[in-house]
């Protein structure tokens, strides 16, 4: 990533046109980078995707869960553990999580 040394804001990228070589410009104010040889990678860096935790996990739902009626959408069973909580804004309505008695599939209503 580059950014304008006048502003701070980060550089766009444009592709040769009819003539123009490829620079970096930015889009708020009138600074322009012409790119006149060909860019040298200086290095790579792979990044690494961590595992996404869940919100509730199963034991947490045998601990805190209330019993209701409620179809699995894996097994078609009546019956579920669930629990509410508000994971969007105040003014938006609480996300439940369902969990199955019978196959312990989870599934989440928002």
């Amino acid at each position: 990533m580059e950014f304008c040394p006048s502003c701070g804001n980060m550089l766009q990228y444009e592709l040769p046109h009819m003539g123009r070589p490829s620079g970096f410009f930015c889009p708020t104010c009138p600074y322009v980078c012409h790119l006149e040889n060909k860019v040298k990678i200086k290095g790579r860096q792979h990044l690494v995707k961590k595992e996404i935790e869940p919100v509730f996990n199963k034991e947490d739902m045998k601990m805190g869960g209330s019993e209701t009626d409620a179809t699995c959408p894996s097994c078609s069973h009546g019956r579920a553990l669930f629990s509410q909580v508000q994971i969007r804004s105040a003014d938006e309505p609480a996300t439940t999580f369902y969990q199955c008695l019978k196959c312990e599939k989870m599934w989440r209503e928002d």
